[in-house]
Order: structure tokens, then C-alpha cells, then sequence
């Protein structure tokens, strides 16, 4: 436990520091979660989804894996969605990919990653559907921006197929679907204007 008491003490001085300026705040948030948004997201450390969004706990459901990938056979995955759908009743999926990918990235680069290749077959599929418009590219960092920004296009995609999501839309319930890009280099957030709500 040496080995965390640094997380332990930072952890202790945001708690109070969030009560200070707030008594009731963990007390209310204890009480149910009612997030407006889902965030699907990639895994890399550097993209906190409820900080870059300027949001505080609680306003936001989140779940995040290698290349903010929307899979069918992804149980983890689908039962996030299908919670926040039906029990949570977010109003906004939002898939978030990012420039700089190191899962893109490593899809791009023809080698061998070991167990991740599995996963990375999937942006490989992204990139052969659209293999000659990416081809077409010659920068190795525009080539890997541009296969991000198709691969949220692919998974809000892939959401907006899964069965409770159109069952969701069929019972007219408010809910929307977007794609995001984020900039590592800024910090700021692009809309790819491929949102859908039925």
C-alpha cells in the first residue's frame, strides 16, 4: 500500500476541497446518478472525459477502451450502452475518438502488437473501407488523423444499429447520438456533424 499513498493523499485533499466548497455534494451524489450524456471514449490517460467537458462526477456515464471502439460482439461494451439507454436514460451517446491515437496508430503501422492485434483488426476493417481515400494521403500524422475521424464515424455507426438503441428511438424516447474528435495539441473538442436521433 506504500505504493499508493501518494493517490491516497490526493485523494483525501479533493474530497475535502470538493466538501469544503460543497458540504451536501457526496451526499447528493449518493443518492442516484442522472447523467445526461454517455461517453465512449479511448482509454488513453490523457483524455478525461468528465474534466475536458468541464463537468463534475455524476454528470457524466463513461466507458472507455483502445480506440473508443463500438463492437457487436462487445458484451462489456453494449451493456454500458444499453444501461445508460434504458435505466439511466442518458439524452447524448457521445463517441469520442482522438488525434494521436496509439491504437490508430498501431493499426496503421504493419507490425505485430501481440494480443491488441485482435482488437486492432477492427480499425483495419475501418481503414479497408475506405482504403483509397486514406491512401490517397502520403503524411503518416493527416493518414492517422483521418482514419480517426472515419473510425467514430464507423462506431457511431455501429451504436446506432444495436437493436435497443432503435427500439429506444421507435418508443420516441430523447436520445441522440454524435461524433466527437478530440485534440490532444489544444485541448478542444470537434463535432464531425454526424449526429442521429432516429
Amino acid at each position: 500500500m506504500k505504493q499508493l499513498t501518494e493517490l491516497f493523499e490526493k485523494n483525501n485533499a479533493w474530497a475535502t476541497g470538493v466538501t469544503t466548497h460543497n458540504p451536501e455534494f457526496f451526499t447528493e451524489l449518493a443518492k442516484q446518478q442522472s447523467p445526461k450524456y454517455l461517453w465512449i471514449g479511448c482509454s488513453d490517460s490523457r483524455i478525461p472525459a468528465t474534466q475536458l467537458l468541464g463537468l463534475q462526477p455524476g454528470e457524466v456515464f463513461v466507458h472507455r477502451n483502445i480506440a473508443n471502439m463500438v463492437l457487436h460482439t462487445d458484451l462489456n461494451c453494449l451493456s454500458v450502452i444499453q444501461y445508460a439507454v434504458d435505466v439511466v436514460k442518458v439524452k447524448h451517446i457521445i463517441v469520442c475518438g482522438h488525434y494521436g491515437c496509439g491504437g490508430i496508430n498501431a493499426a496503421l503501422d504493419g507490425q505485430e502488437h501481440g494480443v491488441i492485434d485482435n482488437w486492432l483488426r477492427h480499425i483495419q476493417d475501418v481503414y479497408h473501407h475506405h482504403q483509397q481515400e486514406l491512401d490517397a494521403v502520403q503524411d503518416a500524422e493527416e493518414k492517422s488523423c483521418l482514419l480517426s475521424e472515419k473510425n467514430v464515424m464507423a462506431q457511431v455507426t455501429h451504436v446506432c444499429e444495436a437493436p435497443f438503441i432503435k427500439k429506444a428511438w421507435q418508443a420516441k424516447q430523447d436520445l441522440t447520438v454524435h461524433g466527437l474528435i478530440y485534440t490532444l495539441k489544444s485541448g478542444l473538442l470537434k463535432d464531425l456533424k454526424i449526429s442521429r436521433n432516429h
